[in-house]
C-alpha cells in the first residue's frame, strides 16, 4: 500500500491529493510496494535510540518511501542524543563529568 511522503498516512492509487494532509499525490508516491512493511515498530525506534547514527541515515534515506519506519528510526536517534546530553549536564553539574583531581 502507498503512503503519502508528508504525512505518512496510506492513499489510494485513485488518489490525486492526500486526505489527511491535502498535500497532491506524486505517481511515484501512488505506486505500490507490496513487499515493503511500513509499520514503524518498536524495534526501528531501539535501532535508532541505540544506534543513533545510523537511525539518523535510515530516517534521510527512508523518508519518502516508508515515511513510518523513518519516523520511528528518527525518534529513536532523537531521545538517544537528547537523553545522552541530559546524563553529561547531570554528571557534570554533580562533578564526575569535569576533569578528574
Amino acid at each position: 500500500m502507498p503512503y503519502c511522503s508528508n504525512c505518512g498516512n496510506p492513499v489510494t492509487e485513485e488518489q490525486d491529493v492526500c486526505l489527511a494532509c491535502g498535500k497532491k499525490l506524486t505517481n511515484s508516491e501512488k505506486k505500490s510496494v507490496s513487499n515493503v512493511s511500513d509499520t514503524g515498530g518498536f524495534g526501528w525506534g531501539l535501532l535508532g535510540f541505540c544506534i543513533p547514527i545510523v537511525g539518523l541515515i535510515l530516517f534521510i534515506v527512508w523518508k519518502e518511501d516508508q515515511p513510518n519506519n523513518a519516523k520511528a528510526t528518527g525518534k529513536g536517534a532523537l531521545i538517544s542524543v537528547i537523553f545522552s546530553v541530559t546524563m553529561y549536564l547531570i554528571m557534570f553539574m554533580l562533578g564526575l563529568g569535569g576533569p578528574l583531581r
